[in-house]
């Protein structure tokens, strides 16, 4: 069936408009139309080459909301009509300790991820929701709580799940000195969950300016990095903390703020590090961690919850003639929201 989409050309080309076959439904499979998609900092990354060889055109985007179109004869928890979602992967073995305990996301043969990897179903690159449909696996496909508005709800797929799944392993709740480093895409949910979760919560930023913002989602104030007199009084005071900045950094200043066995968790560089002084963990029996999205069944409780909570990122709806402009603005600066692409509107005949 065919799909419209826009898709990178090559490593250094913008994206333009691109028409491809999507397979057919197998019997355990899902299609859905795509009604909006997200725009994650894992997009440029992927399309630019930084995280290895891909296979072009490369049709990006993992924060997929849409309606169930048609179901293959043995599926069983969805029917045309439904509001889904579909996240960072779309497939993984089953058969692992990881995917057999529910972390898809940590499978040891590797997942299959939204776009940019190989479909075990007929061999090809996958292609993700910058298009107008898809068809997924039965298991990896979300069911979408009534409540949450499908354009905020892009998002949850990707920067929800990246934030609320380690905030809830490392039991973050009452009492409990939670920092989230940087308010971008990824840092103003953290900071959201964290609030909810019932943590004291503090933004760590290189910008002053952030201050209004963060407390406006639930922080209790700033700490700007920059600032030797702020991170001075704030050193061996958190007890977690959450490290969304998206490329490699020097995380020994950091490390200075945690109490004693205090954990640092990295969610937002995937790319190789400075190191750091041994003793900087030692002393106090600190952790350096690291958590990406979360399993399925994991997944669909973050949905449950935010829901709940009425947890919703902030977003700016834009069509899919405008990517190009959203991914230099990406590129140029961390925004405390995320866009969210319509893509109905953006492909209407």
């Amino acid at each position: 069936m065919k799909a419209k989409s826009f898709a990178a050309p090559s490593a250094t080309q913008p994206l333009k408009y691109y028409e491809f076959e999507r397979r057919e439904p197998k019997d355990t499979d899902v299609e859905l139309d795509i009604y909006y998609c997200g725009v994650c900092h894992s997009d440029l990354h992927t399309a630019h080459g930084d995280w290895g060889e891909v296979i072009y055109p490369c049709v990006p985007g993992h924060e997929i909301i849409g309606v169930v179109s048609r179901v293959g004869r043995a599926g069983k928890n969805f029917k045309p009509g439904d509001r889904v979602g579909v996240g960072c992967m779309v497939n993984s073995c089953g058969s692992c300790e990881a995917c057999k305990h529910g972390y898809e996301n940590s499978c040891f043969n590797g997942p299959t991820w939204t776009y940019s990897s190989k479909d075990p179903v007929d061999g090809t690159d996958t292609k993700g929701g910058y298009s107008t449909k898809i068809v997924v696996p039965e298991h990896f496909v979300l069911h979408l709580p009534e409540s949450l508005d499908m354009a905020h709800a892009a998002p949850l797929l990707c920067a929800g799940i990246t934030t609320f799944s380690p905030l809830r392993h490392w039991k973050v709740g009452k009492g409990m000195k939670v920092g989230i480093i940087g308010l971008g895409g990824l840092g103003h949910m953290a900071v959201k969950y964290a609030k909810a979760m019932g943590a004291e919560v503090w933004v760590i930023t290189s910008s002053p300016k952030k201050a209004a913002a963060a407390k406006s989602y639930g922080a209790k104030g700033i700490i700007v990095s920059s600032s030797a007199e702020e991170m001075t009084n704030a050193a061996h005071t958190f007890d977690f903390l959450l490290d969304t900045i998206p490329k490699a950094h020097d995380v020994s200043p950091y490390l200075q703020l945690l109490n004693v066995h205090g954990t640092l968790c990295l969610v937002g560089p995937i790319e190789p590090m400075p190191g750091f002084h041994s003793g900087d963990v030692i002393s106090g029996q600190k952790s350096i961690a690291g958590s990406g999205i979360g399993g399925i069944k994991e997944t669909q409780e973050m949905l449950e919850y935010s829901a709940q909570h009425k947890i919703l990122p902030e977003i700016e709806v834009i069509l899919m003639q405008d990517i190009n402009t959203a991914w230099h603005s990406l590129m140029e600066k961390q925004m405390a929201k995320r866009y969210v692409i319509d893509i109905r509107k953006s492909f209407a005949e």
